[in-house]
């Protein structure tokens, strides 16, 4: 089940994605409330051509991981962490599907990042491995955007990955994709039409369960906080004007532009 957040007319709710193969178009069943503790539909269909989707969620907090792919730490020049790399964007950077990326205005050098995102079903801490499924949503995409500049030359990464819309989510949450499926989907990142990054989640170092157990370790989740497990080889450059796109095996494909901040 696709649960996308959407805008109509002022009005903003929840949908389920129905893509019947009767129907001419993809339209929204909308939900009644919100998708956490249980999907209720209303059996009104709105098409979707005629929403504007948004994030799919808006996350109390998204916490990220860094350096998770082997690949992707020694590109930088980095070693695989002995415990996994944990920072935190802030509710102010998340963006939705086609939503503009706004290159900030203090860094010569920003990167793209596709990730898998992990949405949180139910508030929870101290979640063993064996029970993580348990307080999992769904999954959808993400791009953990990253001023790679300001990375090398700040020791704290805030500025380098918080800045406004350095988190694009979207563009609706898969509800059932299994853990065991999560742990091998197939993960690519365009830029104007040309791949980019191509991997796989199973080449992941830590896994989704081993991420939620050592985040909730330190911290409680909320439902609709998000989790963003790394990202695969081949991170590069982009410019003003580029047009980004991470495709996940699954889900979809969430695009965004990078445009030129006022």
């Amino acid at each position: 089940m696709r649960v996308a957040r959407f805008s109509l007319e002022g009005n903003v709710g929840f949908g389920v994605l129905d893509t019947d193969q009767d129907r001419d178009e993809p339209v929204l069943d909308v939900v009644r409330g919100h998708p956490f503790g249980g999907v209720e539909r209303s059996g009104r269909h709105i098409p979707l051509k005629a929403v504007r989707l948004l994030p799919p969620v808006l996350p109390n907090k998204v916490v990220a991981v860094g350096r998770n792919y082997a690949e992707h730490a020694r590109e930088l020049g980095n070693e695989v962490p002995e415990t996994p790399v944990i920072f935190l964007k802030p509710s102010t950077s998340v963006v939705g599907p086609d939503d503009p990326v706004p290159y900030p205005s203090f860094s010569r050098e920003v990167h793209h990042e596709a990730e898998l995102a992990v949405v949180i079903g139910r508030m929870c801490r101290e979640v063993p491995p064996s029970r993580a499924a348990e307080v999992i949503l769904g999954y959808t995409c993400a791009n953990d955007i990253t001023a790679r500049d300001i990375q090398r030359s700040e020791e704290q990464w805030t500025r380098a990955k918080g800045f406004d819309g350095s988190c694009p989510l979207g563009p609706w949450v898969e509800t059932e994709i299994t853990p065991e499926r999560a742990a091998d989907l197939a993960i690519m990142c365009t830029v104007n039409g040309e791949q980019r990054q191509l991997g796989r989640t199973d080449e992941m170092v830590r896994g989704i369960p081993e991420l939620i157990a050592h985040i909730t370790e330190a911290m409680t989740l909320l439902p609709g906080d998000v989790i963003l497990t790394g990202t695969p080889a081949g991170v590069g450059p982009l410019e003003i004007g580029d047009e980004v796109a991470v495709t996940i095996e699954g889900i979809g494909t969430l695009t965004n532009k990078v445009v030129k901040r006022d």
